[in-house]
């Protein structure tokens, strides 16, 4: 049985050590100073024989209004809300505050499963402040150290019956739930490389700060997920959604906005950077994000170009799009700026979404699950040798020092993205002009558009183990064989 645990309490109380702890993994953003987390991650977690969904949560801070601490309270009171168990985390060193006081008759009205948990109680220095929490009247704190991997036998033991008790009332509502049939159809077949529920369509969205991506993942899930506002840099940790996108499966990656190198002086913002570039190696389809306002600035490119060398699909959303007046000149500009700044990305989407209004994200789906088929696309032998030969009938390949290159076979080594192996006479004596030439004339023939293309030239002599082995040497016996053999 898996249930959702939500992990509350006051800022830099330790409650992202505690998550990365029970996941098994460094997944939340880590720091001495308080309010890194905004908005809400989950992760697979395991303690003892449980297993269950953890949420890691913003630091509830005494604020209202639209202030950027009174949305993030907002947020994880969702949170607290959603969840089957609560564990409310308190500071063991620091003692009860006014503020635990406050949020713990919160947390009694909104939901009837809590823990108290006296965190930072390693040794002797917690004892003061586990006794006082009992006056919260949630219970007898567990003491543990989140840090050290201390008491977590005791939160086992506290846990244990509360899902023991979900098990139950989920295995009742099941047997009340009334049966469906399933409609199978004779005959048919997934097609290759689809995504299921086990393995969802893993799309990353990255691009400067303030262009939206927050927003934009709002729209897609149809909630208020992800912590959104005016101020640029909100979002800091790179939190991954699961949800039926137009029903194709999906996991979302929002990430932290990206700014150049030379700007990037504070830890947690490099910290924010590096969580980035990671979900865009785990994406299999990449959505780089434009302001349509200031579109194909230096970091735009920069950005767009390493989703290609990561070996990304791409799809170019340009955001904002609401916005615009004039909007056929607008794409039409657009669409040059992209062909002639981003070479190599031709024939990449180049969708117009507004992340506030909701349009354009069917266009945008399109062209997620059109990448996604080209990049899993594989080509037969016989088509590529028979591409091969007319490619070089057409446009013969140079002849340095008078001696034609010779271009033998190829052929589709991999997919993911798509790569090919070239064998040839002198790879490293073909130009990299003809080299374009060539993965050009398979975007083309192949109908695979924006999507990274891997050429690999050999040389057939590179895989003779018997090249540079010299004949053994003849001895007068060998000789004296031979000759008799002849006669």
């Amino acid at each position: 049985m898996t249930f959702t645990l939500a992990i509350v309490g006051r800022p830099n109380v330790g409650k992202s050590t505690l998550f990365n702890r029970l996941v098994g993994k460094r997944l939340a953003l880590v720091d001495d100073r308080p309010g890194v987390t905004r908005d809400l991650r989950e992760g697979a977690a395991r303690l003892g024989g449980l297993s269950f969904t953890a949420i890691d949560t913003a630091g509830l801070e005494e604020a209202t209004g639209d202030s950027l601490p009174a949305r993030m309270r907002r947020l994880t009171e969702r949170a607290v809300g959603m969840a089957d168990v609560c564990l409310f985390v308190i500071d063991a060193r620091a003692g009860v505050t006014p503020a635990d006081e406050t949020f713990a008759a919160i947390l009694r009205r909104r939901n009837a499963r809590v823990i108290l948990v006296a965190n930072k109680a390693e040794g002797r220095a917690g004892e003061a402040g586990a006794l006082e929490a009992w006056r919260l009247g949630l219970g007898e704190p567990i003491r543990l150290s989140a840090e050290h991997g201390e008491g977590f036998e005791d939160l086992y033991a506290a846990l244990a019956p509360l899902a023991e008790g979900l098990a139950g009332r989920a295995a009742a509502a099941d047997d009340a739930a009334p049966e469906t049939e399933v409609e199978v159809v004779e005959g048919a077949e997934a097609p290759p490389f689809a995504p299921t529920e086990r393995r969802p369509l893993q799309i990353a969205v990255i691009g400067r700060p303030n262009a939206g991506k927050s927003t934009l993942v709002n729209a897609i899930l149809g909630e208020e997920r992800m912590l959104t506002g005016p101020e640029a840099g909100i979002t800091r940790d790179a939190i991954s959604v699961s949800t039926r996108w137009a029903g194709t499966p999906v996991r979302i990656f929002d990430t932290a906005g990206l700014r150049r190198r030379a700007k990037v002086q504070d830890k947690l913002e490099k910290l924010s950077v590096a969580d980035a570039l990671r979900a865009v190696r785990f994406a299999e389809v990449v959505v780089v994000l434009l302001d349509a306002q200031v579109p194909f600035e230096t970091q735009d490119l920069r950005i767009a170009d390493l989703a290609e060398r990561e070996g990304r699909a791409v799809v170019v959303a340009v955001n904002k799009w609401d916005l615009e007046t004039d909007r056929q000149a607008r794409l039409k500009a657009l669409a040059e700026s992209f062909e002639r700044l981003l070479p190599q990305l031709k024939g990449a989407p180049l969708v117009t979404v507004s992340a506030k209004t909701g349009r354009g994200l069917d266009r945008l789906h399109a062209a997620v699950v059109a990448a996604h088929a080209v990049w899993n696309r594989r080509v037969g032998t016989a088509q590529l040798n028979r591409w091969l030969a007319a490619m070089t009938a057409a446009h013969p390949p140079p002849a340095p020092g008078g001696r034609r290159i010779r271009l033998k076979y190829i052929t589709q080594v991999k997919t993911r993205p798509p790569g090919f192996v070239l064998m040839c006479s002198d790879p490293e004596a073909l130009p990299d002009a003809y080299r374009r030439y060539l993965i050009n004339g398979l975007r083309e023939a192949f109908d695979m558009p924006g999507t990274p293309i891997r050429l690999t030239l050999r040389s057939q002599a590179e895989k003779n183990p018997f090249r540079d082995r010299r004949p053994p040497k003849r001895t007068a016996l060998s000789k004296h064989l031979g000759k008799a053999r002849k006669a």
